[in-house]
């Protein structure tokens, strides 16, 4: 599991994924995420990107945690090259989502895969997770998890019926699903790495929120840089898919901020409650 605070997300990048991702990690960033999903996601340029951080940068692979996902037929375009023949078993399926992500990634290993959602059936999902296992168990994968699962019975039937919890949850952590209080605290008590996204789009009224932005007053940062914060101090590793630079240096530094005294008191304990609940 990584121990990075912050991870530089892929999705959306299309053409620009090896300039940014080399950025990325230029001034910062050391874990990666990515999806087997051409959908949104060209893992072929990630891979061109740590070469040339390798090569030219000094960078090795082995310095970097790199993520990427397994996305069912549900997820992907069928209009775009697909990591695996759609026609095969569930296992088969992952195994050859696996072989083409670490050609893509130039890479003998995976710091971690995911589930990019359940499948459409129960037992297919576990199905699913017992490749995953497996993978995890010959050593090609190091750490795995799921990916928008928002509901905790799906991550303790995974656990029941295969006995291997799950590792890594990557959800939507923003207002419109109330910051996903549930499987949030479920994996904050089980020592279950939670990852975040639409942590800053999905929740202007939250960056707004006079305390927060009391806080970055104080602290001399941007109230984006208080909530990456804020959720890193509650056991949420935020992604961030920046394409700016300096906001890539931003999201970078806010693991050095202190809060522990503002969090004493009351204008940053109404944020926490409001997010984490009481």
């Amino acid at each position: 599991m990584t121990t990075a605070k912050i991870i530089y997300g892929t999705a959306w990048k299309k053409e620009r994924t090896t300039e940014l991702v080399v950025n990325a990690v230029l001034n910062g960033f050391r874990a990666i995420d990515t999806a087997g999903q051409p959908k949104h996601y060209n893992e072929e340029l990630v891979g061109e990107a740590l070469e040339i951080l390798q090569n030219q940068h000094g960078i090795r692979r082995e310095d970097l945690f790199i993520q990427t996902k397994f996305t069912s037929l549900g997820g992907q375009d069928r209009s775009k090259p697909l990591p695996y023949n759609p026609s095969d078993p569930i296992p088969t399926q992952i195994q050859t989502s696996v072989q083409n992500s670490l050609r893509n990634l130039r890479t003998t290993y995976l710091d971690s895969l995911l589930l990019h959602s359940p499948l459409s059936r129960v037992a297919d999902t576990v199905t699913a997770w017992r490749a995953l296992v497996a993978l995890q168990d010959e050593g090609t994968v190091h750490t795995i998890g799921m990916s928008n699962t928002y509901d905790v019975r799906v991550l303790e039937q995974l656990e029941r019926e295969t006995g291997r919890r799950v590792q890594v949850v990557q959800n939507r952590w923003f207002e419109g699903n109330a910051w996903d209080r549930e499987v949030c605290r479920y994996c904050r008590e089980r020592g279950i790495q939670y990852q975040s996204f639409w942590t800053l789009s999905g929740s202007p009224s939250l960056l707004a929120h006079p305390s927060l932005r009391a806080v970055a007053h104080a602290k001399h940062c941007t109230p984006a840089q208080s909530l990456f914060r804020l959720a890193q101090m509650h056991g949420v590793t935020p992604l961030s898919g920046t394409t700016s630079v300096e906001h890539m240096r931003e999201d970078v530094a806010a693991a050095e901020i202190d809060l522990e005294e503002e969090l004493q008191g009351g204008a940053v304990r109404e944020v926490v409650k409001l997010v984490w609940g009481p």
